[in-house]
């Protein structure tokens, strides 16, 4: 999903425990909430939909599965925006919600005395990466039902007319697989833009609040996930080192030089900007992700024409996938009774392996989902179809790691930073405080008392 201003305050990180700190507490209802099995011994579900956009979809489903099997199944939708408060409310009542959802670490640590160990349901079983699972130890608590994955989007026809000039750097798609040999290319590219008919090798880094989050936040991922990786960090932490800010300067320093557009330019370029550059064939790269194909196509690319690569780092470039992450998790509700938490499993089991689940699930609600049972579904989105190779490539997927940044000011103070530096009028160690120091000053603030 497109970041606008705050809208991509993501809580998400694969394979890790928890957020060090929850928003709210949950302490007041322990004892309360669980749930009473129905009087025919089948247990029933009560699912709290996060998705207002899929609210009938849910209930159509429900009702064909209470049909097929008996069980009774009820769906209700949170309007958007109140899921939280909602969730709260409901999960007070003796009739408790035996399916729920959490957005990530963050949104577990509220609910952590509420979720079941989810190790051996089907959901958790037909992952094709077992790592996006929100995990708490050993112990299963979350199974992320959509996906959505970030990279470097490209212009197949125009990397193909690349790669039959003469001295061109790479010879075909596969020949880019590092940090060195993409910026081979988009050195050469931007030198030889003419040839090629483009006007830079990248879209427009720009900085307008429509577009600057792809690079205070998505790109920012890399360093803060390499750097977890290394350090072994899994739950928010106080302090940052940025270890890795040399290769974040690396790739971002590429993004300026080999543009469409003159650095001092940025301030005032939107998103829009950048998909229009891209879809008139002005630009061979654009770092964005699978949400954007809808406005691409609706610019008048086929799905032939684009596909994505990884944002190589120059760290561990021989094993980087794509960025992949999840805001939706399922989590069955471990104070519901025995009945309620077989029932519910079951219904989830059905949902990921049906047709009637399957179709509902990807036709009509259009979710693109981790799950193996899903394979023999046709995807029409292309930088979809990326994202499912990357799954299956063998490749370690990049975790959302951007969930753990300590505040809104923090992204803005280190895009402001970061701006400055792009126009020239900035400099680099002031991106580092921004960076580091600023984390630890955001934190602070954020954890005090």
């Amino acid at each position: 999903m497109e970041e606008k201003g705050s809208m991509m305050n993501r809580t998400v990180k694969s394979a890790i425990a928890i957020a060090a700190v929850a928003a709210m507490s949950v302490g007041a209802f322990a004892g309360c909430g669980s749930s009473s099995s129905s009087d025919n011994g089948k247990g029933k579900v009560y699912y709290l939909n996060f998705k207002p956009e899929a609210a009938d979809q849910w209930k159509a489903l429900a009702k064909e599965y209470t049909k097929e099997t008996g069980v009774e199944v009820t769906v209700s939708t949170a309007a958007s925006g109140t899921y939280e408060q909602q969730l709260k409310s409901e999960m007070a009542k003796s009739n408790a919600p035996t399916l729920f959802q959490v957005n990530g670490p963050v949104g577990y640590a509220n609910w952590k005395d509420y979720t079941a160990d989810m190790s051996n349901t089907e959901p958790y079983k037909q992952l094709i990466n077992q790592k996006v699972a929100l995990k708490d130890g050993n112990k299963v608590v979350g199974v992320p039902y959509a996906m959505e994955t970030y990279g470097i989007i490209y212009n197949k026809s125009i990397l193909n007319k690349y790669f039959a000039l003469d001295g061109a750097k790479a010879k075909s798609i596969d020949d880019i697989n590092s940090f060195d040999t993409l910026k081979a290319v988009a050195d050469d590219m931007q030198a030889r833009k003419s040839e090629l008919g483009i006007k830079g090798a990248f879209t427009s880094a720009g900085f307008d609040s429509s577009s600057d989050w792809r690079f205070k936040t998505h790109l920012a991922n890399l360093p803060l996930y390499y750097e977890f990786e290394k350090d072994k960090v899994t739950t928010e932490p106080a302090t940052i080192k940025g270890t890795y800010l040399p290769e974040y300067k690396n790739v971002f320093d590429m993004y300026l030089k080999d543009s469409t557009t003159d650095p001092t330019q940025l301030s005032s370029k939107t998103s829009d900007d950048a998909d229009s550059e891209f879809a008139l064939g002005e630009a061979a790269f654009y770092q964005n992700g699978t949400w954007e194909w809808a406005n691409l196509q609706k610019a008048g690319m086929k799905a032939d024409d684009v596909s994505m690569l990884p944002i190589y780092f120059g760290v561990d470039d021989k094993n980087e996938g794509l960025v992949t992450g999840s805001e939706n998790y399922w989590c069955i509700n471990s104070k519901a009774s025995d009945a309620d938490q077989k029932a519910t499993a079951a219904f989830l089991k059905w949902v990921i392996t049906s047709k009637t689940g399957i179709s509902a699930i990807s036709d009509k609600m259009g979710l693109t989902t981790p799950f193996k049972s899903f394979d023999s579904v046709k995807i029409t989105n292309p930088l979809t179809q990326a994202a499912v190779d990357d799954q299956k490539s063998g490749k370690t997927q990049v975790a959302w790691d951007f969930a753990f940044m300590p505040s809104e000011q923090w992204k803005n103070d280190f895009g402001n930073a970061l701006l400055e530096y792009a126009q020239g009028t900035g400099k680099w160690d002031a991106v580092k405080t921004a960076f580091v120091d600023g984390w630890a000053k955001e934190y602070s603030a954020a954890h005090e008392g």
